[in-house]
């Protein structure tokens, strides 16, 4: 999920053409989209990077759980997209899959991506918490 705070601007919901096995995979939840988005290709638009795990009770024949699967968006949508990843420098991260009537769906945000130092400071923010839990538990241990 695009939990990073990349600042969404606006989410808009896709179809999403599966294979029978990886549906029954999505409904299982073996899915994982982290470091996943969405791009527009010779006027189609697909998602890249969604691993949706092999169904185990099913074959491995054509199940490829990292290909690219074509999002369904109305030709307007995807000229409008089109535009704004073009001219703001925006990406289209998904934020949800869920069944919709029976049909998967996915929930694309648009985003604008962090920079390099902002990325720095979550980290460096994100050690100093790691550090602090440790010396909590160490401390608790110890005089416990």
């Amino acid at each position: 999920m695009a939990s990073q705070g990349d600042g969404d601007l606006e989410t808009i919901e896709a179809g999403l053409v599966l294979r029978g096995t990886e549906v029954k995979s999505l409904r299982a939840g073996q899915v994982t989209f982290k470091d996943s988005y969405a791009t527009i290709r010779n006027g189609e638009a697909w998602l890249i990077g969604c691993h949706i795990s092999p169904y185990s009770h099913g074959t491995d024949a054509n199940h490829d759980p990292e290909r690219d699967r074509k999002l369904l968006l109305h030709r307007r949508e995807i000229g409008r997209l089109t535009g704004k990843t073009a001219e703001r420098g925006l990406t289209m991260v998904p934020l949800r899959l869920y069944f919709k009537g029976g049909r998967a769906k996915v929930e694309l945000g648009l985003a604008r991506g962090k920079k390099l130092r902002d990325k720095r400071a979550t980290l460096r923010e994100r050690e100093v918490q790691r550090e602090m839990e440790r010396a909590a538990r160490e401390g608790r241990r110890g005089r416990w």
